[in-house]
């Protein structure tokens, strides 16, 4: 155990029993950071499926169940809304469902980090901003709620947190909301007013070609695909690319026939006959 996570169970310990009234948090965060939380939602679901007691998740993380690591990870997830705690048992909520598959974690993990009441109140003040620097961050954190001894964990596990759910992406100085209909996330066909949208583009600019005539029929499978392409400039890490080339692939394969082998058409000659 790390020399954090020690410092982290202590401070949790003593929020819990109250030690330091004058220094308790008024608002709520977690003490560790996104990906533990969701580590923790896989473990459910690889192993139980939807819930699980708190004695057998405590045996699939390998922990014992009187820990303060393991209370502190129990509590992280619910805070992070992908878990419901209550009569000794876990059970996952939709989001972290939603979180332990591949095909929605991407988008599930924004969703997880803005549930958190603190990331929220920073998300939407700085949004389109600039983040302030790490003091400048800290105060704005005592200034909603966090307790002074408490914000350079807290900041910690908003870098960290922020970082993993993919609002960094455009560099650490800056918040920007990962598209929630980008690579990575669980296909969908577009919506009827998105469509409604591409038509009366293409009425007005014809193919796009500069030569007119009508845009040709597209799948809808094939169509909620080409929505989920990035725009140019952008950044598009490579394994969602490829996950992106790999749906496309699927999608070829389900909607289109393959060729069939040609079938002669002579006629062969009859055997001949034994003398």
């Amino acid at each position: 155990m790390t020399k954090e996570q020690v410092e982290n169970i202590q401070q949790a310990n003593a929020d819990a029993g109250g030690a330091q009234t004058r220094e308790r948090s008024t608002i709520q965060f977690p003490y560790n950071d996104l990906d533990d939380a969701a580590d923790l939602a896989k473990a459910i679901y690889n192993n139980a499926g939807g819930h699980c007691t708190l004695d057998q998740l405590a045996g699939y993380l390998k922990q014992p169940i009187t820990s303060g690591t393991f209370r502190l990870r129990v509590s992280n997830a619910s805070t992070f809304g992908m878990t419901e705690n209550e009569r000794g048992e876990v059970r996952l909520t939709d989001l972290g469902r939603r979180i332990a598959d591949a095909a929605q974690e991407a988008a599930a993990r924004v969703e997880a980090f803005l549930n958190v009441p603190l990331y929220g109140r920073i998300y939407d003040n700085y949004k389109g901003y600039t983040l302030p620097g790490a003091g400048a961050l800290e105060k704005f954190m005592r200034d909603v709620g966090v307790s002074p001894k408490q914000t350079g964990k807290a900041r910690n596990a908003f870098t960290r947190s922020a970082k993993q759910a993919g609002f960094f992406a455009h560099g650490e100085d800056r918040l920007v909301r990962p598209a929630d209909r980008g690579p990575g996330t669980m296909p969908i066909e577009p919506t009827k007013s998105e469509n409604e949208d591409r038509k009366e583009s293409d009425k007005v600019g014809g193919n796009g070609g500069g030569g007119g005539g009508d845009r040709p029929d597209i799948d809808p499978i094939i169509d909620g695909l080409l929505v989920r392409l990035p725009k140019p400039g952008e950044v598009w890490p490579e394994a969602k690319r490829k996950l992106w080339l790999q749906l496309l692939e699927g999608s070829f394969k389900l909607i289109y026939k393959d060729e069939q082998p040609e079938m002669s058409n002579s006629i062969p000659p009859a055997p001949s006959l034994p003398q």
